[in-house]
């Protein structure tokens, strides 16, 4: 099947065996799936995970896919910058720059490095590095945070993530509402909290506040009380972590008396 024709954009094309498997990938899903293949077909033929499977179905087109291949962090991300101040200084060599950076906490190949700096060596001079793109954890992160947490660049960097997104903006107010609603244990602003989150344009948090309505009564009541099962949660944790430290290397006996007797 060919390739459904992607949207233009004027960014550049990035080469690497990620993109190139994510095209190969979503042209065979795509090939599987216009055959009428269900999603577990298409997972078990490919050897896919489900998810990943349904992910591929789903993308209108391949460039939805490539966004995440593109912007995955590299290991050679945090060397960039010290890369290109010494390759516009003369040092050229990258087996060197390998050195000096592997040095620095580099613990990627000198193939990674040399292909980097391949571009640069026609003008003999490296452009100034593009900026790191925060990763999806540092971005929840910031959203799920007290404010308060947060040092000066933290909060730099979440300003300008939320005001080039006005759906996460509301993202970020529906969760701060919510664990504001926690910590100082307002249930009585639950219902009005599910309400509007119903119209918001993240599917997850919708997903989030449906599963509370059907346990409305009970996340209610809860809210506001003193009483909860940290206590229980954090036994059933040490004794599952104990278990693991024995699996296969100690009979119940033992475990019953170091559960029993954790002094």
């Amino acid at each position: 099947m060919a390739e459904r024709a992607a949207p233009q954009t004027d960014a550049p094309e990035v080469d690497g065996r990620l993109v190139t498997r994510t095209r190969e990938r979503y042209a065979a899903v795509q090939t599987l799936h216009e055959r009428g293949r269900s999603i577990t077909a298409i997972s078990r033929e490919l050897g896919l995970d489900r998810r990943t499977a349904r992910r591929f179905v789903r993308a209108e087109h391949v460039e939805d896919l490539l966004v995440t291949a593109r912007s995955r962090a590299s290991l050679l991300d945090a060397f960039k910058p010290y890369l290109h101040e010494r390759f516009n200084t003369g040092h050229t060599d990258a087996a060197a720059l390998t050195t000096q950076i592997t040095a620095l906490g580099y613990r990627g190949s000198g193939k990674t490095v040399r292909r980097y700096l391949q571009p640069f060596r026609a003008s003999l001079t490296a452009p100034a590095p593009v900026p790191v793109a925060p990763s999806i954890r540092q971005v929840t992160g910031w959203l799920t945070r007290h404010p308060d947490s947060l040092d000066e660049d933290e909060r730099l960097q979440r300003k300008a993530i939320l005001t080039r997104s006005p759906a996460l903006t509301a993202t970020a107010r529906h969760v701060s509402e919510f664990a504001q609603m926690l910590t100082g244990r307002h249930g009585d602003r639950l219902q009005d909290w599910i309400t509007n989150v119903a119209s918001t344009e993240a599917p997850p948090l919708r997903s989030f506040a449906n599963g509370l309505r059907h346990d409305l009564d009970a996340v209610t009541a809860g809210l506001p009380t003193d009483y909860s099962s940290g206590a229980v949660e954090g036994t059933v944790n040490r004794i599952k972590t104990i278990k693991r430290q024995m699996y296969g290397r100690a009979s119940f006996d033992l475990l019953r008396k170091r559960i029993l007797n954790p002094a």
